[in-house]
This record gives structure tokens, sequence and C-alpha cells, in this order.
């Protein structure tokens, strides 16, 4: 399962992360700081990628458009890196069961979520 860090996530998160989610990246690691949600979208979907952001347009495009790409779209105000890490660590049963899913678009992953 690879995941796109958009660019409101650490590019840490990539290497944090490799064990459970390898092949993943950032959008800086593809050249795409700056792009259009429109073109980030085209790459992510094009690539398989599941889209991981902050991003709440991301939200209104998936629900617009469907997938792919997939979001996982993190609710975590301002929370570190280290964080964020150990949620999708966490949910990593729940990102798998999502990828895998035929109808699910989105994700929404909160600070709360065990």
């Amino acid at each position: 399962m690879k995941l796109l860090f958009d660019e409101n996530l650490s590019p840490k998160l990539v290497a944090q992360l490799a064990a459970e989610f390898p092949q993943s990246v950032h959008i800086d690691t593809l050249g795409l700081r700056g792009h259009s949600d429109a073109e980030i979208r085209a790459v992510a979907a094009a690539r398989g990628y599941l889209l991981v952001t902050k991003d709440s347009d991301f939200l209104e495009l998936t629900l617009l458009h469907g997938h792919p790409p997939k979001v996982v779209w993190l609710r975590v105000g301002n929370s570190g890196t280290l964080a964020i890490a150990g949620l999708l660590r966490r949910n990593g049963p729940r990102v798998a069961a999502f990828a895998a899913s035929a109808e699910e678009s989105l994700l929404e992953l909160s600070g709360s979520d065990a």
C-alpha cells in the first residue's frame, strides 16, 4: 500500500512509516510542491497512491468525483510528525481495509482514533 503525503505534512513521514507503508512518497519527491490539487489528484490516481492530507479541499474533490485516488483525511490540527506517524501506524489495519474497499473513497482519521 503506497501513500502520497501532501505538502501540508512532513516529508519525514516517509522514513518514519517505511516499514508499515513501503513505497510511500511525499509530493516533494515527485516535484509536485505548489501544484494544483487537481494535478496532485491526477498523479496519485495514475500511480496508485492513497493521498494522505490535512487539506479539506481534497475532501471536497473526493466527495464530488469519488476515487481514484482514495483520500486519507487527517483531522489532527497542529499535531506534530511523530503524532501523525503514530496515528497512521495505529490505524494501519483500517487504512489497509480502506485501500482494499471497492466502494470507499474517503477515510477520516482524527487524533482521537486509537
